[in-house]
């Protein structure tokens, strides 16, 4: 069952009485859906956007992944961009503190060879966002793997690419060891949650966290304070924030344009000031330092889906993690690396990020795989 509107339309839900101006956070559920049609106004493929309804919960689960006080149902934001009806599905899945707009500057590139749809995971961007009340890495682990699924169903997909950037890679790769017979390949963009603490045995975070400073932070983070409660502490100052975090993180590289970085500040800023909800999942899936709490190195030799890895020279999530990962597995795994590209490849250098992803499919894309080339620059290790 789904809620649609088409790329024109206008969605209205949770009207606040006050004026944004008279509100400390000056954000709702409104200016999302508005900050987000903005920004997908740049893209030139027409699309349609849904609620995705999935319930409140799969059946026979031990694990409600809505304990607010209502029970009322919960959806995922989707959007599906026009394309060939016999292109593979790619199905794209964003990183923490981000969401599906992220990948504007993709989806007209990617919809000429894909049926492109874009989420926003549970708890994030525009889908529901319910009372985070996990107690575990593993109950946490099932809200966001299982409202995929219950979303897959929905949507009745039976076989798709699937692609993860940074957290959503790690949501990836989960959901691809529990339901490995929907995923055609599984492409992880820049992944984290491939090693421990102890495997990474970092020095210099041992003797941080011997300090006092380390201490407190320790205790923040165990507290599960993320940095979106700085942001809403903020209020009507946060806006401003965003904007030179925007100016300073994505004015190099394949720069964006004046409105590009405008649209897309505004979208992340109110993105985040929203409800806390999926933001919650920190602690639970990472201890101090962002190390993995059940990292996916050690189920390297489950895996059942070929696998490509792409991520910027820049980045600053470890490739070396997938160069152990593939040491131990039985399928098909290829990793690319793109030049003048950071953690946020596919902004920084959306051309050498397209050629990976194509390259990436090739053996079904086309029956002649050399039809997808990597970009100048771009390689594969």
């Amino acid at each position: 069952m789904t809620e649609e509107f088409n790329s024109s339309a206008t969605a209205r839900t949770n009207k606040s009485l006050w004026p944004s101006v008279l509100r400390w956070i000056p954000s709702s559920t409104d200016h999302i859906i508005d900050a987000e049609k903005r920004l997908l106004s740049i893209v030139k493929t027409p699309y349609t956007q849904e609620h995705v309804n999935i319930g409140t919960g799969p059946p026979g689960s031990k694990i409600r992944w809505f304990r607010s006080a209502s029970n009322e149902p919960r959806f995922i934001n989707t959007v599906t961009f026009e394309s060939n009806k016999e292109s593979p599905t790619l199905v794209m899945v964003h990183g923490y503190a981000a969401a599906q707009g992220f990948f504007f500057r993709n989806f007209d590139a990617l919809t000429k060879h894909f049926r492109v749809i874009a989420i926003d995971q549970l708890g994030w961007g525009g889908s529901s966002r319910p009372d985070f009340t996990c107690k575990s890495t593993e109950e946490t682990e099932a809200w966001f793997i299982d409202s995929l699924e219950e979303w897959r169903k929905a949507k009745k997909l039976d076989k798709f690419v699937l692609l993860g950037h940074s957290f959503g890679g790690y949501i990836a790769s989960k959901y691809a060891l529990k339901h490995p017979e929907h995923v055609q390949h599984l492409i992880l963009v820049g992944p984290v949650g491939f090693t421990s603490e102890t495997e990474h045995k970092s020095e210099w975070l041992a003797k941080f966290r011997a300090t006092w400073k380390g201490a407190v932070v320790n205790h923040l983070w165990e507290s599960n304070f993320t940095p979106m409660k700085i942001l809403r502490g903020l209020g009507p100052w946060g806006p401003n924030l965003v904007r030179k975090y925007t100016s300073v993180r994505f004015g190099e590289g394949d720069m964006l344009g004046e409105e590009e970085s405008r649209l897309l500040t505004d979208y992340i800023y109110h993105t985040l000031a929203a409800k806390a909800s999926g933001e919650l999942c920190l602690k639970y899936i990472f201890s101090f330092g962002a190390f993995t709490r059940s990292p996916l190195l050690q189920r390297a030799s489950e895996w059942k889906v070929p696998t490509t890895f792409i991520y910027g020279v820049q980045d600053w999530s470890n490739y070396q993690g997938a160069v152990d990962t593939r040491k131990n597995m039985y399928v098909p795994c290829e990793i690319i690396r793109v030049p003048k590209a950071g953690h946020f490849v596919f902004l920084d250098n959306a051309v050498g990020f397209h050629s990976a992803v194509l390259y990436a499919c090739r053996r079904f894309l086309s029956s002649d795989p050399n039809s997808y080339p990597l970009a100048e620059g771009v390689i594969s290790i």
